[in-house]
């Protein structure tokens, strides 16, 4: 929200109240749970909140410090901490105010600091764009959020009330808060469990984004026909008559879908409006676990359930904690009957979620199973933030962690783990540990043999098989769904660029200071950092990195390095190519390039030209385009194949045949046969009687290259084979 700022001096008395309303209906709810002094604590957070704000307005005109009051009065019906309680009155002072951060220390301790802290973003950093400022800030909360849960539980109250109002912001920054919050506030609340924050943030969330769909649903969902209202008050006689003869003490509530609810499974099931709406649908609550299953049998005595529609949530609870048991009926109307069956327990968990478990501490009782589960959930995101190259990549990989729908499959040893929907059996392994999945190469799921890529459905046991030598491949990246996964994959890819950037750097500068006649050990060290210095290289690895990437030409950094020790560096002189050829043996694919034009593969002459952004590009030394990139000779790398060659290389092969059907077949058996994959085929005909082929194939080297050519020419249909 936009604010109207003021120079404030928080070491001067109270301004006088300016909502003394809100604060009474507060206070009222805080003395139902908190002691007079913890009160008083949230009292003084709000004298000394609203005389830091004082002078400051929101867009609608009323005085700022309503909108932290707010935010409290909203955890305080959640029944949160008194440290949480001043917190939320002070969010904002740091960002928006001059009231330092020591002042809080020495008012109300380290923790609401901290606290306090962890919820303000980051407008004081330059940032590139919107885009990015929104991402580092949702970083940072998340860090802190990882030290203390409540951070999140104060955000979450936060934005719930900018939601509610909303409607003095501008058509474009509604737009935008909205979907923010579809697409990360609302699913992080489902995430920690809290049914009911989620539900309010989707429908004005809904309602923003899209006021007349919204408007069209909520209308449908209020006027529904006497016919429909008297079938469902029916249903819940029938079914509170048929409890009531088994005994069993419970609550019985009749759900209304809400209208994001709605219009989500409408796009998803593509249903009309009708089609989703003719659902009845109740909420059974009871007092123990035992009974939910008693209460199930009763409902199921009643009425014949639909097959496969039937979750037990209480054995196997949802990642957020959620416990229940559901299932669906044949209903007397010829509609779907919904329900769900819990305990008093669940129900406070489903619809508070982690902000149950500071009800439980300040009553005795223990840590809740949403309370564990967050913390393990917010655990997994620190580790894969660790490795993630940005702030925006970090934010990408937690929207695809906030899938609502999850499968969840079983170890060996009877453990559960939650995945997304979707998840394969290399989901599992990076899920089960990152090293586990850096080294798995196959799965069994259920004990039968599977690949890497194999989707994953609820109820699976899956066990991981390694191997010591096994390591990540880009091709990895195609089919994982998990943040973890992608996160660590990419990391791993990542560092192996790095490490042979860094090799390969560390040998075109070698072989450029030889040309001086020195070496990087002669170098003097000051002349080293002073460099390292000027242009801003941490370490050393960073300034190899860049050369061997394109970024820095090593010519002119050995020039730069041995100033003062040789006279002139010979940057267009024959010497600079004939000097000592770089080894390579494949294995620098990350920051090598093999050049399209020409296809080099082990065995050929070749020669690497520097481009900026794509490091070196490896030619044949006999290739059209190294007569035009030699007139630069401070750009070209005399390479070499070393004795060791590893991995598959791209070759192209011209090859004119018989014009007639089955042809490509029996080529393609003759490649297939040479112990070479097919990349590509491009066939077009010549005139009635040949037609030419172009193959892209991978092969190891020449003399693999030169099998697959003698097969080829040996066919009947084939007249002759080339290498491009």
């Amino acid at each position: 929200m936009t604010r109207m700022h003021t120079t404030v001096d928080p070491a001067r008395a109270p301004c006088p109240d300016p909502c003394p309303e809100a604060v009474r209906g507060l206070e009222a709810k805080l003395a139902e749970y908190l002691t007079e002094a913890q009160v008083l604590s949230v009292r003084r957070a709000y004298q000394v909140g609203a005389s830091a704000h004082e002078g400051q307005t929101r867009k609608s005109g009323e005085p700022y410090i309503t909108h932290p009051v707010a935010v409290a009065s909203i955890l305080a019906d959640l029944r949160m901490d008194a440290e949480t309680l001043c917190a939320a009155i002070l969010h904002d002072t740091l960002e928006d105010t001059p009231l330092p951060r020591a002042a809080i220390v020495a008012e109300f301790g380290e923790a609401v600091a901290e606290l306090v802290d962890g919820v303000t973003k980051l407008d004081k950093i330059q940032f590139r764009d919107k885009q990015e400022a929104v991402a580092e800030s949702f970083r940072k909360m998340m860090l802190a959020m990882s030290r203390d849960l409540r951070v999140i539980l104060i955000k979450l109250a936060d934005r719930l009330h900018n939601m509610r109002t909303l409607d003095a912001m501008s058509p474009e920054s509604r737009r935008r808060i909205a979907r923010e919050t579809l697409e990360i506030y609302a699913p992080i609340a489902q995430r920690l469990g809290m049914n009911r924050i989620k539900s309010e943030l989707q429908d004005h969330g809904f309602r923003a984004l899209h006021p007349l769909r919204h408007k069209v649903i909520a209308k449908h969902i209020a006027s529904q026909p006497v016919m429909r209202r008297e079938a469902m008050a029916t249903l819940e006689a029938q079914i509170a008559h048929r409890l009531a003869q088994e005994a069993l003490p419970f609550r019985l509530i009749g759900r209304v879908k809400a209208p994001w609810s709605i219009y989500s499974k409408m796009r998803e099931e593509n249903k009309s409006l009708d089609q989703v709406m003719d659902v009845f649908g109740f909420r059974l609550v009871v007092q123990k676990v035992m009974q939910c299953y008693l209460a199930l049998g009763a409902v199921h005595s009643m009425f014949k359930p639909l097959d496969a529609r039937f979750r037990d949530f209480i054995a196997i609870p949802k990642a957020n904690g959620y416990q229940s048991l559901h299932t669906v009926l044949f209903g007397p109307y010829g509609s779907p009957v919904e329900v769900q069956i819990r305990t008093e327990e669940m129900d406070l968990i489903a619809e508070r979620g982690i902000a149950a478990h500071w009800l439980y501490k300040n009553i005795g009782q223990g840590m809740n199973n949403a309370q564990i589960r967050a913390q393990d959930w917010v655990r997994n995101l620190m580790d894969s933030q660790e490795s993630a190259a940005s702030s925006l990549e970090f934010l990408e990989n937690v929207k695809v962690d906030l899938f609502p729908d999850e499968v969840y499959l079983f170890t060996p040893k009877g453990d559960i783990f939650a995945l997304p929907r979707n998840a394969t059996t290399l989901d599992y392994a990076y899920a089960v540990h990152t090293d586990v999945g850096n080294h798995a190469v196959a799965a069994r799921v259920d004990k039968k043999l599977v690949p890497l890529r194999t989707k994953l459905i609820s109820g699976q046991t899956v066990e991981i098989i390694t191997a010591p030598s096994a390591t990540p491949g880009p091709q990895w990246l195609e089919f994982v769904v998990s943040s973890k996964a992608r996160t660590a994959i990419r990391h791993h890819l990542k560092r192996l660029e790095h490490e042979d950037a860094v090799d390969l750097g560390h040998r075109m500068l070698d072989r450029a200071l030889e040309i001086c006649d020195s070496s990087l050990d002669r170098v003097p060290t000051e002349k080293l950092e002073q460099f390292l210095a000027e242009h801003r290289y941490r370490r050393l690895e960073e300034l190899l990195a860049d050369i061997a990437l394109g970024n820095r030409m090593p010519a002119q950094v050995a020039q730069v390095l041995t100033q003062g020790e040789t006279a002139e560096l010979p940057l267009r002189s024959g010497k600079f190519a004939s000097g000592e050829q770089i080894k390579i043996t494949g294995s620098e694919r990350g920051v090598l390039t093999f050049a399209g034009c020409c296809y080099p593969i082990p065995g050929d002459d070749i020669m690497g030209y520097i481009t900026a952004g794509k490091g070196v590009v490896v030619h044949r030394a006999d290739c059209p385009n190294v007569v035009e990139y030699r007139k630069h000779p401070e750009r070209c790398v005399p390479m070499a194949w070393d004795r060791y060659v590893e991995g598959d290389y791209r070759a192209a092969l011209h090859i004119e045949v018989d014009n007639k059907p089955g042809v490509l077949a029996q080529v393609a058996a003759a490649v297939a046969e040479s112990d070479s994959n097919i990349d590509s085929v491009e066939y077009r005909e010549r005139d009635l009687r040949i037609s030419v082929m172009e193959f892209g194939i991978e092969v190891r080297n020449r003399k693999h290259l030169a099998d697959v050519i003698r097969r080829v020419r040996r066919l009947n249909v084939v007249h002759g084979v080339e290498r491009k």
